[in-house]
């Protein structure tokens, strides 16, 4: 009764394949707007949890630059 690794690997690859289509048909209108909903979005999280506001700047600088680690590599250190 195990789960078949093939098939959720198939699932997998054809999900990620829909979502590359529908990800190519973004303007560049439409990322700066998912840019704001996420800004928007984060400051009524803050306003939800205000403790969040006590987070020190280098905690906020040492996630910040985590974060960005992958996307910095992939554009511009990957070939």
């Amino acid at each position: 009764m195990g789960v078949d690794l093939a098939l959720f690997e198939e699932l997998e690859v054809v999900m990620f394949e829909k979502m590359n289509e529908r990800i190519k048909r973004l303007t560049i209108i439409d990322i700066g707007l998912i840019k704001w909903s996420v800004f928007f979005a984060a400051i009524i999280v803050v306003k939800i949890f205000p403790q969040l506001l006590n987070i020190g700047y280098p905690i906020l600088i040492i996630m910040v630059l985590t974060l960005a680690t992958k996307p910095i590599y992939v554009i511009w250190v990957k070939k």
